[in-house]
């Protein structure tokens, strides 16, 4: 299965995918008055490091949101395994479900079978956190292909406000060539 490379100061993917509650988002696109995105993909209901993440994610919710981000995370899981995790979560954010294998591709993530997981059903996309400026450029990629390697997301706060604040005017990292 090939995979690419999404390269940092590229645009994301046109994806849209179906919510948790009804409607749809385009994942590069912020809702509610935030000119920035963070697009959180997670491994789904069989994977209770996600569960932790996730709630992680809920905490630190209100830091990102100071900062002008929206947050959206993603999984492959159906709608039913998607709301049978968030009832455990409590998001305030929006949940999006159904990522297909070839927008896993899309996005670069790393694939795993059922049997990387326990309980899961069908091919599922290993964790990737995506953060977009204003222009829809990411600024922040990270790829995992297990779910024990995530970045900090108090960390991943403090970094959109250095890029927010006094980097604004630098060229995204990782992009020289």
């Amino acid at each position: 299965m090939t995979r690419e490379n999404l390269a940092a100061g590229s645009p994301l993917p046109a994806i849209t995918l179906p919510l948790l509650g009804g409607g749809e988002r385009l994942l590069s696109s912020p809702k509610n008055g935030f000119d920035w995105m963070l697009v959180i993909v997670y491994r789904g209901k069989h994977c209770p490091l996600c569960t932790k993440y996730l709630l992680e994610l809920n905490a630190i919710l209100p830091d990102l949101n100071a900062l002008g981000v929206d947050v959206i995370a993603v999984s492959a899981d159906s709608e039913a395994r998607a709301t049978e995790q968030m009832a455990e979560v409590s998001p305030a954010f929006d949940v999006a479900y159904g990522l297909t294998i070839a927008q896993m591709q899309a996005l670069g993530l790393y694939i795993s079978g059922p049997r990387n997981g326990l309980d899961a059903e069908a091919p599922f996309a290993e964790p990737g956190l995506f953060v977009l400026d204003e222009t829809g450029s990411v600024q922040i990629v990270d790829i995992s292909n297990v779910p024990f390697a995530r970045p900090d997301l108090n960390w991943i706060a403090k970094g959109i406000g250095f890029r927010r604040g006094p980097m604004k005017d630098a060229p995204t990292n990782g992009t020289y060539v």
